[in-house]
């Protein structure tokens, strides 16, 4: 489980690189496609909100129910998961008007930007760096089992990453350079 998680993060980093070429390119003063941006908080808000958060939470549950815990690390990861909802919300809420036509300061937009990829990326680098490692050591081989066998009941296909990519996302793949068939 934890792999796969791992391998959501890589792909993760992939859109968050992405976000970053359209921050350094509004620095520039050159334009960029609001779309594509959109895409990358979609996919971001629909895979990481509706699949990989609640896999981490299933996980990170069953080690608090089960494992001695100190402190403040007990709310971490479900304070960060609600602060990464926030931002998207708020950014997807502000690149939804600028596509109408919206007039919108850019620095308030390339500053909420620049929080969501920063939440992000601190996140990602929390749960790489303590908290995988934290889990990996503490759960036995049966407690993984349990956890894959009710994750098995909630399993769903990553819409870009995953075999085939969803027609919302399509133009997101050919600019990520992902193989894709139309469904």
């Amino acid at each position: 489980m934890l792999s796969s998680l791992h391998k959501d993060h890589l792909n993760i980093t992939r859109l968050l690189d992405l976000l970053k070429q359209k921050l350094a390119a509004i620095r520039a003063e050159q334009p960029i496609s609001y779309f594509l941006v959109r895409d990358v908080i979609d996919y971001l808000r629909e895979v990481s909100d509706t699949y990989h958060h609640p896999k981490e939470d299933l996980i990170y549950d069953y080690y608090l129910k089960y494992r001695v815990v100190e402190g403040d690390v007990a709310n971490r990861l479900h304070e960060e998961h609600l602060n990464l909802l926030e931002a998207g919300t708020e950014l997807k809420e502000m690149v939804e008007m600028i596509l109408m036509d919206a007039v919108i300061p850019l620095d308030q937009f390339t500053a909420k930007l620049e929080r969501f990829v920063a939440l992000q990326e601190a996140h990602m680098n929390y749960e790489e760096g303590v908290l995988f490692p934290h889990l990996r050591d503490s759960l036995t081989e049966d407690d993984w089992r349990h956890l894959e066998q009710v994750w098995q009941n909630r399993a769903i296909g990553d819409p870009l990453f995953g075999a085939e990519v969803s027609q919302h996302f399509q133009a997101l793949a050919k600019r990520l350079s992902l193989p894709f068939s139309v469904n």
